[in-house]
């Protein structure tokens, strides 16, 4: 652990965290006049650890003033719980030290609320789910200051540092909301040491055994890992010396990988901690842009790089600002990681987006916080938001140009639809095609760190429903969905004003244009609503039309025609039902149906040749697959590595009258747990009701519907 993140958890009594506030800040007779104000406002509170509670806003504010010495931001955080746990609220704070404190002290209010309001019992399973919709809340409560952000996160640090006072299903609610929420906004907004911190106490508590482990590799190895790093410190500087760089200018330190990245890569690469590769670390300071190129270049010369591992973030940094040269090396039959970076950037890269604070005229200058907007998201699907974001805040970077020579940072992983998507909205809905260091490409291809990317389009939207799951960024998965949202219901709205005119195309041609209809989308979905639209047009016609026509519309009752699994219902006589060639629908696909005479041809409901021809009015029937159409699905499931576990599970989902289609079991030997690959259909639609279903009897990896018909 960091030694100022030590000094902080050492301390329990006020007057020692009022030293190490005034040691971290200059204290101005206005954070004087709050220090005291804040003592008042919380006497005779005291915390589950037993501390008068003022101890902690005091705390809150040292760990921030230690990132940023910004007289507000120190302000807010010691009067960060004034207003939630005192009798003061926020106008007294805004008369009495303005509305830019109090603005903040209200973000942060805000957001304690909320987390009091969404995050369920630490009794409930669901935990994951209910911090990931309060992550999402959190983002958009503070989004126009990030400062609060900041403050929020030095105040979950010392609560976290104290986390041994509460009871452990508290202890382990709050160390997963951390992981969950918190880690990730650290990890944004750069603040390096805050994250590491957050992950590794987190982890202390929600995997103790696991912890343990590596904390006794680490003390048992302490020695030989010290000398390990002397022998590695002692030949860098002597390769410096004798080039030339004056070593009181640099600074050279060791570290060892902080606890859960240890594990992480670990879980990743399946081996043993003596088994990860650069568990050793060194980290070069030097005064100069340019030196960190040369002593890559000396360092590359001595010692054998392993190139694949090499990344350069001086030229491309990270879209937080970090800037570091990295690259791993052999020496003397071990594996460093060793870090290269100026003073300037190890500032940016330990205090994140607080080194960006500057105040120039009284103007106050934020980094570019587009990143955090861009999150705000329209849909309500908590999972799908969490696994979403997720991707965008937390994963490996890779830094791909445009042919302008324009730099776009990616998730690792991404594909050329993504950085169409990153380019601009419009450039990913109408992208083609693309090319890729001036090779043509599929818009799906995997991109790699210094691709030069250049994205061919169209004037018009292209909906690529099923390439949702296969782009990366939350940005072109939201895009994607969008577009297929409003293509759907575009496609149903049209569909049910074609059915509608079909029905009444002997007596009244296109009939909507003349009687107004409600929820037309409704028409192709809902054969009860279609009947009743229907029946209420025909009242309306039949007063002011002749014999004959009364005579037609009277006779002209709606029929349902059957053909193998398909129904089809019409007041034509029907003689035949085919599939168009050209989308091949399958077995409970989405459809729209075309009266062709007295034949019927059946379009998947997304086919490009189906949306021309709806578009151009072409007569069109209600449709819908027999009452008992099966769903497929595909999972992936965790089992005990017990006799009669599968069959357990078989029997189980034979309650909901499913047919196994294939099964895949994987036995590993000597392991508790294997998995097993099921794909399966049910006479269910609904997704999330078959998976609830599952998960009674086994814990679900993976779990997919099979119903698209272009995946």
């Amino acid at each position: 652990m960091d030694p100022f993140i030590q000094k902080i958890q050492s301390v329990n009594n006020l007057d020692d965290a009022i030293k190490l506030l005034q040691n971290e800040a200059h204290i101005t007779p206005k954070l004087q006049e709050i220090i005291d104000f804040t003592i008042e406002a919380h006497e005779g509170q005291v915390r589950k650890s037993g501390e008068p509670y003022a101890v902690h806003p005091i705390l809150v504010a040292s760990i921030a003033s230690h990132f940023s010495k910004e007289e507000d931001l120190i302000a807010t955080a010691l009067l960060h719980d004034v207003v939630e746990d005192t009798n003061y609220n926020l106008e007294f704070i805004e008369e009495k030290w303005g509305d830019d404190i109090a603005h903040m002290v209200d973000g942060l209010t805000k957001i304690d609320e909320i987390r009091e309001h969404e995050l369920v019992p630490s009794s409930s399973n669901k935990k994951l789910i209910s911090s990931a919709m309060t992550f999402r809340k959190m983002l958009i409560a503070s989004i126009d200051d990030v400062r609060v952000l900041v403050v929020k996160l030095c105040d979950r640090l010392h609560n976290m540092l104290t986390l041994d006072a509460l009871p452990h299903n508290k202890q382990l609610r709050i160390a997963e909301e951390t992981l969950v929420v918190y880690v990730p906004i650290a990890h944004r907004l750069g603040i390096s040491t805050v994250k590491n911190t957050l992950e590794d106490l987190a982890f202390y508590y929600i995997y103790p055994e696991e912890y343990k482990k590596i904390d006794n590799f680490i003390k048992e190895h302490q020695h030989a890992i010290q000398l390990t790093f002397n022998k590695f410190i002692s030949s860098t500087k002597k390769i410096l010396e004798q080039n030339g760089f004056d070593l009181n200018k640099i600074q050279i330190y060791s570290r060892i990988k902080h606890y859960y990245s240890i594990y992480l890569k670990m879980q990743r690469k399946g081996v043993n901690i003596d088994e990860v590769l650069d568990l050793l670390a060194i980290r070069i300071l030097v005064e100069d842009d340019i030196d960190c190129y040369k002593i890559l270049g000396f360092l590359h010369l001595e010692y054998k790089p392993l190139i694949s591992r090499f990344k350069d973030y001086i030229s491309t940094p990270k879209e937080n600002g970090y800037q570091t040269i990295h690259t791993t090396v052999f020496y003397n039959s071990k594996i460093y990681e060793v870090q290269i970076r100026t003073f300037e950037m190890h500032k940016v890269a330990e205090y994140g987006v607080a080194a960006h604070w500057m105040y120039k005229s009284g103007a106050k200058q934020q980094p570019n916080l587009n990143w955090l907007r861009s999150l705000e998201y329209s849909n309500d699907n908590v999972e799908e938001f969490y696994a979403d974001t997720k991707e965008d805040l937390y994963s490996e970077e890779i830094v791909v140009y445009s042919p302008h020579g324009d730099t776009f940072n990616l998730p690792l992983g991404s594909t050329a639809l993504d950085f169409a998507y990153a380019v601009h909205t419009d450039v990913g809905k109408n992208a083609v095609e693309c090319f890729i260091n001036k090779v043509k490409k599929p818009l799906l291809t995997e991109l790699r760190s210094s691709d030069i990317v250049s994205i061919k389009t169209v004037d018009y939207a292209i909906p690529r429903c099923s390439w949702s799951d296969m782009v990366k960024t939350s940005r072109a998965k939201k895009q994607i969905r969008l577009l297929c949202t409003q293509r759907l219901k575009e496609i149903d709205e049209l569909t049910g004003r074609n059915i509608i005119n079909t029905v009444f195309s002997r007596t009244i041609p296109d009939v909507v244009t003349r009687y107004k209809v409600e929820s037309l989308h409704k028409i192709p979905l809902i054969l009860d609503y279609f009947k009743h639209v229907k029946h209420e047009i025909e009242k309306n016609i039949i007063s002011g039309q002749g014999i004959v026509a009364r005579f037609k519309i009277y006779t002209s009752k709606i029929r349902k025609f059957k053909f193998d699994n398909m129904i089809i219902y019409s007041n034509f006589s029907i003689n035949s039902v085919s599939f168009d060639h050209c989308c091949h629908p399958k077995f409970a696909d989405e459809i729209v149906a075309f009266k062709e005479g007295n034949k019927v041809s059946i379009h998947h409901k997304m086919c490009d040749k189906a949306y021309k021809k709806i578009m151009s009015k072409e007569e069109m029937l209600f449709c819908k697959w027999t009452k008992d159409t099966l769903y497929q699905y595909k999972m992936v499931v965790s089992l005990p590595n017990t006799r009669g576990e599968l069959a357990r599970l078989l029997s189980h989902m034979s309650q909901y009258e499913g047919y196994i289609l294939a099964v895949d079991y994987g036995r590993e030997k000597h392991s508790y747990r294997q998995y097993c690959d099921i794909e399966f259909e049910m006479n269910n639609s609904n997704v999330d009701e078959v998976r609830r279903f599952i998960e009674k009897k086994a814990k679900v990896i993976e779990f997919f519907s099979k119903k698209d018909a272009y995946k």
